[in-house]
Parts: structure tokens; C-alpha cells; sequence
């Protein structure tokens, strides 16, 4: 078994911070600021940041496939990765940061750039990390050292506008987009050499034989992917619902200018960080699908706690975020384990490793899901009759609507991914078994391949 060290799990995971702290405003702050400083409609928004992941069911297995039958000299996935970084930095500078007077067009072109760019960096790299160990713990270890990572990517798009407000009074939703824009275009070439420097790929890994259209039917004929993936596309849409509504709740729900929001982001994330290395300690006790499950019944039951917060509130809301952002851990630490694992059941079968196509079926799912999730979440604020420009007035009708959304219709989704995650049948023992299957075949193909 092969056992990294920390300064190596480090670096690998040290390519997941600046896309991390990129998806924080792309999660909380990006419809406030294209709805409320651009002037947008807030249905408008909400289309474009659905349709525009449409190219993605093209790009996300294409990808994954070209990923897996790539050969070169630095291996199938470091290639790709490399050649995500100037898209990726394109896609987030023009995103983040419009001339005057764009449109929604503007919106939906840069948007499906930068998911392009997103998609040749995330999917050979999540590929890699199921490639990096065959044990059960060590996997949960190396996804573990990558979600605090990107925890820690989230904690600095938290950080960086609190101390620019703090040290230089220097707020408000532009000027965050801004700053971590070019915090972002940044750190992405720092880190992902970093990565790319220190990571090894293993060259020993042979790529499939499937063609595409094959191994796409093959991947959803795997009974727990299915689980898997139904249960992490509730559960993210119930995130992603919640997410993009926090700048409103603070706004018009707690009487909060929006340059406070990052208070309660700080707070959430740092809950999400320590709450990662207790999930995986749950996790090696009863099971990773078990801890998933109470951290979805966890969130459910103090989501809706937020009902009872009022003007005036907003300290009262912190405590409440931080037990929320400690139940969420569960949810950055343990599905993407649980997918090396689902991708071992699939190589006991095929006899081929193909860890590409199912991450990108994953991040294709992933992003389906946000998209989803934030149209749910501006669309229900659009049929409540909720004004987003700045200084709007909304009516008491628009603002329960914006406290029902924020609140309750998460929880629908948290409690429907408990009942599939239910279900999962890989557990430890399990994986042991099919490991044990596949590494025997593996001799087998040794010792023949030595005989001829």
C-alpha cells in the first residue's frame, strides 16, 4: 500500500485553493452582483447560469476520455491540467471582472469559457487522486488533505475582502468580485505548478479500450455510482440553494450592508475546515456512507433555525452557521472517496481502469447540480416578486419568500439525498474484496505477459 507523506498530500491538494476560492464568489456573490451592480434580471441570471453548463455534458466526458487515453512522457493527466491554467485564468478575469454596460450574453460567453477551463483542470485532477492509492483509509486521507485544502481555498475568499474592509474600509459586492478575481488568476499557476511539481503519476496505470458511447453505458449500469451520484446531486442542490442566498439574507433579511457578509462566509468555512478531519474519523468508525448520512440529518435538522432570525440579527446568526458549516465537512470530505471506491468496483468488472469517465460524469453532475441549485434559488425569489437592484424595497410577502428559500427548501433536498445514501453498498470490507479481486488479476496479467 502505498503511503503519502503530508508534505505530498499537501501539495496535491494544494491545486484545489484557487479554484475553491474562484467558486466562492461564483456561489455567493456573483448573481448579487450581476443582478444588483450590473442590473440584470434576476430570471435572466438564473437561465444563464443554468444553460450556460449545457456544452458541459459534451466537454466533461470528452474530456475524461481524451484524459484517460492520453500518452506522454509527464503521464495522461498532467498534461491536461497544464493546459487548463490560461483558459481557467481567462474565464475567471472576464467573469469576475466586466467592462461597463455588459449584457447577458456577455455573461453566458465568458461563463461557458471559463467551465470549459474548469472542466480540463478538475477532471484529469480528481482522476488522479482515485489513481494515487488502491486502500479504503488512504483514499479518505488524500480526498481529506484535498477538501481541507479547498476549505482553506474558501476560508481565503472569505478572508481577503474581511481584511480589505477591516484595514481599508474597501467593500461592497464589485470590489470583492475584483479582489479575489485577481486573487484567483494568481494563485492558479502558483499552485497547480506546485502540484504538477510534486505530485507523482503513476505511469504503470494503463488506459482503457472502451470507446466513449461503450464505457459511458457501462459507467451507469455501476448500481452504487447511481446511488452515489443521485444522492450527491440532492445533496448539492440543497447547497447550492443556500449559497447564493446568503448575501440577500444578510442584506434584506438581517438589515446588514453586503460588505458584512463575509463575517458569516469566514465563520462557515472555518467550520467546514475543522469539520473535515471529524467526518473522516466518523467515517473509519462506521462507514463513509453512515457519517454522509448523519451529515445530511445533521444540516436538516439546524437548517431551519434561520426562520427564527430577524433585523438586528446578525450576530445571532453566527453560531448558527458555524454548527451548519461543522455539519457540511461531511459533505466536502466523504463522496469523493466514496467515488474511488465505486470506480474500483467498476475496474473489478471491466478489467480496465477508467477513473476519468466517471469524474467526468461527476464534474459534469457537480456542475449541473450548482446550476441547479441556483436557479431553484433565484427563480423562487423571481416568483415571490423580490427586487435585487441595490436599495430596492421589497414587500413582506417577497421577504418570506427569501426566508423560506434560504431556509427550508434545502432541507427537502438534504432529507431526499439521506434516503438514497441509505442505500450505498460498498462498505469497508467490501472494497477490501474487490480490491483483492483486482490486484489478483493484475498478477495474473503479470505473469503472462513475463511467460511470453
Amino acid at each position: 500500500m502505498r503511503r503519502f507523506s503530508n508534505a505530498t498530500l499537501f501539495a496535491y491538494g494544494a491545486a484545489d485553493i484557487p479554484v475553491m476560492l474562484a467558486l466562492m464568489p461564483m456561489s455567493i456573490y456573483l448573481n448579487r452582483f450581476y443582478t444588483g451592480d450590473i442590473g440584470l434580471a434576476i430570471s435572466a441570471v438564473a437561465n444563464v447560469m443554468l444553460f450556460s453548463r449545457v456544452f458541459d455534458a459534451i466537454t466533461d466526458p470528452l474530456v475524461g476520455y481524451l484524459s484517460d487515453n492520453t500518452k506522454s512522457r509527464w503521464g495522461r493527466r498532467k498534461p491536461w491540467i497544464l493546459a487548463s491554467v490560461p483558459v481557467l485564468m481567462l474565464g475567471i478575469y472576464k467573469v469576475f471582472m466586466p467592462p461597463e454596460g455588459v449584457g447577458i450574453w456577455y455573461l453566458f460567453g465568458w461563463l461557458t469559457v471559463m467551465w470549459a477551463g474548469w472542466t480540463m483542470l478538475m477532471i484529469p485532477y480528481y482522476a488522479w487522486a482515485a489513481e494515487l492509492s488502491d486502500n479504503y483509509d488512504e483514499r479518505t486521507r488524500i480526498t481529506g488533505w484535498r477538501a481541507a485544502m479547498g476549505a482553506f481555498g474558501q476560508l481565503l475568499a472569505q478572508a481577503i475582502p474581511l481584511i480589505a474592509l477591516l484595514v481599508f474600509s474597501f467593500g461592497g459586492t464589485a470590489n470583492v468580485m475584483s479582489l479575489l478575481g485577481v486573487a484567483a488568476v494568481v494563485l492558479i499557476p502558483t499552485c497547480v505548478a506546485l502540484t504538477l511539481w510534486k505530485v507523482p503519476e503513476y505511469p504503470e496505470i494503463k488506459a482503457p479500450q472502451v470507446p466513449l458511447l461503450t464505457g459511458l453505458k457501462m459507467m451507469w449500469q455501476n448500481g452504487p455510482f447511481r446511488i452515489l451520484a443521485m444522492g450527491y446531486v440532492l445533496g448539492y442542490i440543497g447547497l447550492s440553494i443556500t449559497m447564493p442566498l446568503y448575501i440577500f439574507f444578510v442584506e434584506f433579511i438581517l438589515e446588514r450592508s453586503a460588505a458584512d457578509v463575509p463575517y458569516m462566509l469566514v465563520i462557515a468555512t472555518s467550520a467546514g475546515i475543522l469539520g473535515v478531519p471529524l467526518w473522516v474519523k466518523i467515517s473509519a468508525t462506521i462507514g463513509k456512507h453512515k457519517a454522509w448520512l448523519c451529515g445530511f440529518l445533521f444540516v436538516s435538522a439546524m437548517q431551519p433555525i434561520y426562520l427564527l432570525l430577524g433585523p438586528g440579527d446578525f450576530w445571532y446568526m453566527a453560531p448558527m452557521v458555524f454548527i451548519i458549516g461543522m455539519g457540511t465537512g461531511s459533505f466536502q470530505a466523504l463522496p469523493n472517496s466514496m467515488k474511488a471506491d465505486v470506480i474500483d468496483l467498476d475496474t473489478a468488472r471491466s478489467g480496465q481502469n477508467r477513473a476519468a469517465f466517471f469524474f467526468s460524469a461527476w464534474s459534469f453532475i457537480t456542475k449541473s447540480a450548482a446550476s441547479i441549485g441556483g436557479w431553484f434559488a433565484l427563480q423562487s425569489l423571481a416568483l415571490f416578486g423580490f427586487n435585487a437592484l441595490n436599495g430596492a424595497e421589497n414587500t413582506p410577502e417577497a421577504l418570506l419568500g427569501l426566508k423560506l428559500t434560504f431556509s427550508v427548501l434545502p432541507v427537502l433536498f438534504f432529507l431526499a439525498a439521506a434516503a438514497v445514501i441509505w442505500k450505498f453498498p460498498i462498505t469497508k470490507e467490501r472494497q477490501a474484496r474487490i480490491r483483492t479481486a483486482i490486484d489478483k488479476r493484475q498478477e495474473r496479467r503479470a505473469a503472462a505477459a513475463a511467460a511470453e
